[in-house]
């Protein structure tokens, strides 16, 4: 085995959604951890990583995973100054200057370089600084790191930005509120989970779609006849609708296209068919595609299925249950309802319902892993992986295939 493929087997990859102002995502941040720097040094970090970025580029195709969008990658003076950031495709990549950066005429003069090889360029974690002034004719982006910033600094700064031609990025957005508030202060750019925080409503009722479909996957957990499946489908023909609208876009290698429910029931097989019916809970409508919960959902369920598939390789149920885990998980979010109430809505598998409510047992500390690597928490997730007996290598080559099978779902159902 090569030095480089050591490298890529001992990093840690986290992927960030960056939404626009109606939610959909428009690029991602990509973080990497290489596994061999100690905590003590992690603000080397950068430097000592910066050919497994372009490896992990080249070799692992990570430009694949971002779906047609950009990635933005945090760089610091001496990566910005190496050669080697020049190996990485500029069609895909966002530059992103780290505060930490003292800018001088060196700087200003590279990144002018960089900018006319095709690169685009942001601005990291900003709070004012003439210095800074320069680079507003360069970049593109500027952001603010929310919770370091105070909500007078803040307005103060946004307005003197809007002297520039520059989209404005809000990172760490909390919840919506927050998002609604940075909006109305003219920010162009979202960066957070705030889209998959519950925001759960007394008395809110879940619309009939939804119930039906949470109805539907009881059906198929207990093994349904598949004419009463397909009658349930029946009494709401938009879920019809988006089951075939699904089922013919995911590639089966068929020469015809599925055109009956009862078809689409048997061509799919219990298995698959599950899997759409939780996936179409986060899809009422095509513009619904770019529900940002929708990608999470995919890529948490595929990659709790993925790891599940290392960890029990002919365990085929407990596959289907951690894929199952993955989705569940998010549904107070979609649905604005207690995941408690939720659960009571499905017959669940007891250890299914404990790795939901309480991360226990190997699907909850499967879920907790997902969780962790969603925030690019690498120390917790490293932690847990050594628990669980699974490599970093294991998880990279399961994160990445995930990624791939979410953006595949998104695009095909466009």
């Amino acid at each position: 085995m090569s030095e480089s493929e050591n490298d890529l087997q001992d990093i840690f990859l986290g992927r960030q959604p960056i939404l626009d102002r109606d939610n959909h995502i428009v690029a991602y941040e990509l973080l990497f951890r290489s596994g061999q720097v100690a905590d003590a040094h992690v603000h080397d970090d950068l430097q000592a990583s910066a050919q497994v970025i372009v490896q992990a580029f080249s070799e692992r195709d990570i430009a694949s995973v971002l779906g047609g969008k950009k990635g933005f990658i945090n760089v610091s003076a001496d990566l910005l100054m190496s050669d080697i950031l020049e190996l990485l495709p500029s069609d895909k990549v966002v530059i992103e200057l780290l505060e930490t950066i003292q800018i001088d005429e060196r700087i200003i003069g590279r990144c002018r370089e960089l900018k006319e090889m095709g690169f685009h360029m942001a601005l990291d974690d900003f709070v004012g600084g003439a210095q800074f002034v320069p680079l507003f004719e360069i970049v593109e982006v500027v952001k603010f790191d929310l919770p370091l910033i105070k909500p007078a600094d803040l307005k103060k700064n946004v307005t003197y930005l809007k002297h520039w031609p520059l989209q404005l990025l809000a990172e760490k957005v909390e919840d919506f509120e927050q998002a609604n508030h940075c909006k109305d202060l003219g920010f162009d750019l979202f960066q957070g989970y705030y889209f998959a925080r519950p925001a759960v409503l007394s008395g809110k009722r879940t619309d009939a779609s939804k119930l039906a479909l949470m109805k539907l996957v009881g059906l198929v957990l207990n093994d349904a006849e598949t004419t009463e499946i397909e009658q349930a489908f029946k009494h709401d023909p938009s879920l019809s609708f988006n089951l075939l609208r699904l089922v013919n876009s995911v590639a089966m290698g068929m020469s015809h296209k599925i055109s009956s429910l009862k078809h689409a029931i048997i061509v799919l097989g219990r298995q698959q068919l599950q899997r759409w019916l939780q996936l179409l809970l986060f899809v009422n409508q095509s513009s619904d595609i770019h529900n940002p919960l929708l990608e999470l959902a995919a890529t948490r369920g595929r990659l709790m299925e993925l790891l599940a598939t290392v960890q029990a390789k002919r365990d085929k149920d407990y596959h289907d249950r951690a894929f199952m885990v993955g989705i569940i998980s998010l549904l107070d979010s979609l649905l604005g309802m207690p995941l408690n109430e939720i659960i009571k809505q499905v017959n669940l598998s007891s250890d299914v319902e404990e790795a939901l409510r309480e991360h226990s047992g190997p699907l909850g500390s499967l879920l907790l892993l997902v969780k962790k690597m969603e925030q690019s928490d690498f120390d917790a997730a490293a932690v847990i992986l050594d628990e669980m007996h699974l490599s970093r290598a294991d998880l990279t080559q399961a994160q990445l295939e995930a990624m791939r099978w979410a953006n595949d779902l998104k695009e095909l159902a466009e």
